[in-house]
């Protein structure tokens, strides 16, 4: 049925984990997301990190000073995200419920990824602030890794959950929780045994690619993110669970930009830039698995739900329609930004919010 379908109308969708950068980076990354999703959950790991209610609100305001001025447009929401650190406090919390604009606390391990070097080293030393969270209803989002030099990188998902995220639960069994970014099946089947509370993002490169893309025939900088691309058999745990219907997943695209230059040295930076494809690279995802229909529960209302959000009220239309991803784009007064999947070829373009064929 889906191998005829040429185009599909779903609620207007949501991504709930993206990299909007801040200052000068806003000019580029908020378009690109505001003319894909209605709301974004907006990750605090910038330069100093968003650790305060207040630094939330200011972030918010500048963030939306980006978003293009037409009626469309203006009805994009940034959901704002506190940086845990060590020095929380459970009044931090409090207020961040009262300000009804935060509506999650993001943990990061000390060392995971980007700008993570203020993240958490001893999960202990937050206990007061998590019971805070747990009886006020505010989600946790972890970036579940952990960071020890012995434990190798392939492992590292496997480990938090065996040695964090078990213990976090039992401690903690009505906090709410989203893995972030999941990779492996063991990130599934961990999510899939717990209750309601527990849900998971997964992102388009992790459902489109594995870690032969990343590495076979020499290293694929802009195939590269934290976590790492696992192996195919993990790929199609996940891409079988996000399109099953099932509404513990839901889509988080994890895009982060970094100027081309930055990906592409000997050190290159771990992050996809996604967000202005990854409506259709989901839609590419769901349509190679002929699960096309389940697209609009995965994208547009698992995640609202889970958030306690209404569902957005407009729609919008993919057709069928191949077309070809920019080399790149501008970027700060100088850059360039590299998408993934650069210069290839999508099935499936999203028109504009408001139109239809």
């Amino acid at each position: 049925m889906n191998q005829k379908l040429q185009t599909i109308t779903i609620t207007a969708p949501d991504d709930f984990h993206i990299h909007l950068r801040d200052n000068d980076a806003l000019k580029t990354t908020v378009p690109h997301a505001s003319a894909n999703f209605r709301r974004v959950v907006c990750m605090p790991n910038l330069v100093p990190p968003v650790k305060t209610t207040a630094d939330a609100m200011a972030y918010r305001e500048r963030i939306l000073s980006h978003v293009p001025k037409d009626s469309i447009s203006q009805q994009f929401e940034p959901l704002m995200v506190l940086y845990l650190t060590e020095t929380t406090t459970p009044q931090d919390i409090e207020e961040a419920v009262n300000s009804g604009t935060v509506k999650a606390v993001k943990l990061y391990p000390a060392g995971a990824t980007t700008n993570s070097a203020d993240g958490v080293t001893n999960l202990n030393n937050c206990t007061e602030v998590l019971a805070k969270m747990e009886s006020l209803g505010l989600p946790l989002l972890l970036h579940g890794e952990v960071t020890h030099d012995h434990v190798d990188i392939f492992d590292r998902e496997k480990r938090f959950i065996d040695e964090v995220l078990t213990q976090l639960i039992f401690k903690f069994p009505k906090l709410k929780i989203v893995f972030e970014h999941i990779t492996t099946s063991d990130a599934v089947d961990f999510v899939l045994s717990q209750n309601k509370n527990v849900c998971a993002t997964i992102t388009p490169q992790h459902l489109l690619f594995n870690r032969n893309h990343l590495l076979v025939g020499g290293l694929k900088p802009h195939f590269y993110c934290l976590p790492v691309l696992k192996r195919q058999s993990h790929q199609e745990v996940l891409l079988d669970v996000a399109t099953s219907g099932n509404p513990k997943f839901f889509a988080g695209t994890d895009s982060a930009p970094h100027a081309t230059h930055s990906k592409e040295n000997a050190c290159g930076c771990a992050g996809c830039y996604s967000a202005p494809i990854a409506l259709s690279l989901y839609a590419q995802a769901f349509d190679n698995v002929g699960k096309l229909e389940n697209l609009e529960s995965f994208t547009s209302i698992h995640g609202a739900k889970f958030y306690g959000l209404p569902v957005n009220s407009d729609k919008v239309t993919l057709v069928r329609d191949a077309w070809q991803v920019p080399d790149f784009y501008e970027y700060l007064s100088d850059k360039t930004l590299t998408p993934l999947m650069a210069g290839q070829m999508l099935n499936w373009k999203v028109l504009p919010f408001g139109f239809a064929v």
